[in-house]
């Protein structure tokens, strides 16, 4: 059976990678989030100055991982790196309250740009598993995520170091891509 769908995938997505862009504010956890689908495991980070790039394996696909930094002096760069990009991995600290109308304007303006216009968008609600974290429908609220309606979304509650929520993110992800080909 599983060699089925491997053929099936294999005609569908060929060996072309697709492109996915992590983005979000600074210290949301996206470099977490990364190299827990690259190894699979919790790795020491430090802020991200600039960009890492990692192929993740996931169900027989390949993605192409960009995860860029989210400090302010970056953020205007990130559309450098938008074209033919297939998602996005929009990652936002449960706990961050204060920045949560930032993280909004980011999204925002990222989501009107016409290289990410077939772009689907998954967003990880992280760090869930911390007290006093707002709820996944309390994050989609604040960014406003009802009002798009010509895009293919969806949220899911995360937490990057226990590892929750990243795999159920991974298989929407790779369902939408397969249906877009």
């Amino acid at each position: 059976m599983g060699n089925l769908f491997s053929g099936i995938f294999s005609r569908l997505f060929g060996s072309k990678e697709m492109r996915v862009l992590i983005l979000g504010l600074d210290g949301a956890g996206k470099t977490t989030i990364l190299y827990r689908m690259q190894v699979g495991e919790v790795v020491t980070t430090i802020p991200t100055i600039g960009f890492n790039v990692e192929t993740v394996s996931f169900k027989n696909l390949k993605f192409q991982v960009w995860d860029l930094g989210g400090q302010t002096s970056i953020r205007p760069y990130w559309r450098c790196y938008y074209s033919n990009t297939d998602a996005i991995i929009y990652v936002v600290d449960s706990k961050d309250k204060e920045r949560i109308s930032i993280s909004k304007q980011e999204l925002v303006a990222m989501l009107e740009e016409e290289e990410l216009k077939s772009a689907c968008l998954v967003v990880f609600a992280n760090k869930q598993d911390i007290d006093g974290a707002m709820s996944v429908t309390e994050v989609a609220n604040e960014l406003g995520l009802a009002a798009l309606k010509n895009r293919k979304w969806q949220i899911f509650k995360t937490s990057a170091t226990k590892g929750f929520g990243l795999e159920e993110g991974m298989e929407w992800l790779a369902t939408e891509l397969s249906t877009k080909r």
